[in-house]
């Protein structure tokens, strides 16, 4: 039998207010109090964020940095000067660089995309590809997705005669890079209105200005509104890399999936079909599960130079080879994945499993990959996770955390031990030299039992409303378009329906991972798909409460509506 449940339950946090309900009186009930569990409680709000308007301000030009860097690139572009777009190897740098790279090919400018080998140079910015690219006879770098935290490697470039615009999301450190421009939206006296721009956002709005200003100048016979032929790398990045989907991404996003559902860009529709999915049916939810552990891929376990160039190819031949590729290199993460997980958790546990972080690190753990056994750590335990590979002289982790510890003010309390960190709240990475990694992870601990040690550290599961199954139907789906695109920030809408009953149940998908289920209110029937729940299927109640998401199913040609079971416990345990 279930026990009491490990996750909290919370449905309708806040029930609507009455003058909500009474504001958004034109929208059917259901859909009023997703709306109002967002934020929006007003006729205005709703409407901007059912049609995913951007904020107001969000122009280019409006990013502190940005005149300065058209500018410089143009002066590039007329001088024949050769650029270098600098890029990171996961999917938000990978479809940056493409952007960027594109965008300025498209000006006659001379570029060139870098990105940095995982296994050989790290992440971001380092000297030693700067002196190469010097020697090249590249002039300008604009880096994307990274730069923000590389001072040292801004003061090199300047000291080889090489102007640095660095465009980058993440948060900032103490010192700011000195550069010919720094285009971060996080950074101090910046008023762009809206923080939460992906690196590939950041890339757009660049190319935006740029053509912007060619065809105010008369130099390209193209408008800022052509720039949104971007728009399918935008969305594959943005969503890839977990940023929240609200204000202007969620607008980006939504723009950017309607030219994945029309793919013109080879390697994108080469992409779709060796993940098996139908173009016209991808959400956000397709990005996120199945199009950017694909792109991540290369740069995990390889170079991610194979997915720059699947995004970049138009030959048929070779955006199918690249897209296979892909796919095998996702299978193989996939294996290594499990493998690491599997060590890192008995390691992380064995000198004391109540420990409020979890670290392992192994000198056999591919570096690629640890950020994904970090992220399955917190999942499965609801604690910080660290997972590291350690080489001859540096050790270098990928860290994981719950909403209740911001893992990136962690590592600046610690920053005099780490040769380079960065992330955001939930994830970073840091390297550090061997000798000084036992002191690290003393002080780390000190600082999760500081934060975490009075806390009962449990998941909490949030669904928007209590219904009766016959309440899901098809009208629902259509209403529930208009929150889409869904993801970080903005989750998918998600109902908890009480006391069914089981009328079968089997174990299905390989090792009998997953739980297939029809339940019943007694007036209506559904199919259910409980993922990764495949191990309670002997054990399972009668009846159950259900927390679920709704969705059609479709296998064989034959559509189906469904449940798609976030948790389960017994009906009528303690939603806590």
């Amino acid at each position: 039998m279930i026990d009491t449940p490990k996750k909290r339950w919370i449905v309708a946090a806040d029930p609507i207010t009455p003058q909500a309900n009474q504001a958004l009186q034109n929208y059917p009930p259901i859909l009023r109090q997703i709306l109002f569990n967002r934020g929006h409680a007003t006729e205005e709000s709703a409407r901007q964020f059912l049609s995913a308007e951007s904020p107001p301000g969000t122009q280019p030009e409006n990013l502190l940095g940005m005149p300065e860097a058209v500018d410089r690139i143009f002066w590039a572009i007329q001088h024949n000067e050769p650029v270098a777009i600098y890029g990171d190897y996961d999917a938000d740098g990978v479809t940056a660089t493409a952007l960027l790279t594109e965008a300025l090919r498209s000006l006659q400018a001379q570029v060139r995309g870098y990105i940095p080998n995982r296994f050989d140079e790290g992440y971001g910015l380092n000297t030693e590809a700067l002196d190469t690219l010097h020697s090249e006879g590249v002039r300008l770098v604009i880096t994307v997705d990274c730069g923000i935290r590389s001072p040292e490697e801004a003061q090199h470039a300047q000291a080889l005669g090489m102007d640095l615009i660095i465009t980058d999301h993440h948060h900032p450190g103490p010192e700011i890079p000195v550069a010919r421009s720094v285009i971060n939206p996080k950074q101090p006296g910046d008023q762009y209105p809206d923080k939460n721009l992906a690196g590939v956002g950041l890339a757009y709005k660049l190319a935006c200005a740029l053509m912007d200003k060619a065809s105010q100048e008369g130099l390209l016979e193209r408008t800022i509104a052509e720039a949104e032929e971007y728009l399918d790398l935008v969305a594959l990045g943005t969503v890839a890399d977990l940023a929240p989907l609200v204000g202007e991404n969620r607008s980006l996003v939504r723009a950017g999936l309607r030219y994945i559902q029309r793919p013109y860009r080879q390697g994108v529709l080469s992409l779709i079909g060796a993940a098996g999915l139908t173009p016209e049916r991808i959400r956000s939810t397709d990005i996120g599960f199945a199009l950017g552990p694909r792109l991540n891929a290369a740069g995990r376990l390889d170079s991610a130079l194979a997915a720059l160039e699947l995004l970049t190819t138009q030959d048929v031949a070779t955006a199918a080879r690249l897209a296979q590729m892909l796919d095998n290199q996702n299978r193989e993460r996939q294996q290594i994945t499990r493998e690491i997980q599997a060590h890192a958790e008995q390691q992380a546990l064995a000198k004391d499993p109540q420990a409020r972080l979890l670290f392992a690190v192994d000198a056999s753990y591919n570096p690629g990959v640890v950020g994904l056994a970090a992220s399955r750590l917190v999942e499965q335990y609801y604690r910080p996770a660290i997972v590291a590979h350690q080489g001859e002289e540096f050790t270098r982790a990928s860290c994981r955390s719950i909403p209740e510890f911001h893992i990136t003010d962690a590592l600046d309390e610690t920053a005099e031990l780490l040769v380079h960190h960065g992330g955001h709240a939930a994830a970073a990475g840091f390297t550090v030299r061997n000798q000084d990694l036992p002191e690290l992870m003393q002080r780390l601990h000190e600082i999760a039992m500081r934060e975490l040690g009075d806390l009962d550290l449990r998941p909490t599961l949030k669904a928007d409303v209590e219904v009766a199954l016959r309440e899901m139907h098809p009208d629902l789906l259509k209403i529930l378009k208009g929150v889409q695109p869904t993801g970080m920030g903005n989750p998918e809408p998600v109902f908890v329906a009480r006391d069914l009953k089981v009328r079968s149940k089997r174990a299905v998908g390989k090792d009998s991972t997953h739980l297939k289920l029809v339940v019943t209110d007694g007036w209506i029937t559904f199919d259910a798909i409980a993922f990764r729940f495949g191990h309670l299927q002997s054990d399972l109640p009668e009846r159950l409460d259900l927390m679920f998401t709704f969705e059609v199913n479709e296998y064989n040609g034959r559509q189906t509506l469904q449940l798609n079971v976030r948790d389960l416990k017994a009906a009528g345990t303690p939603d806590y």
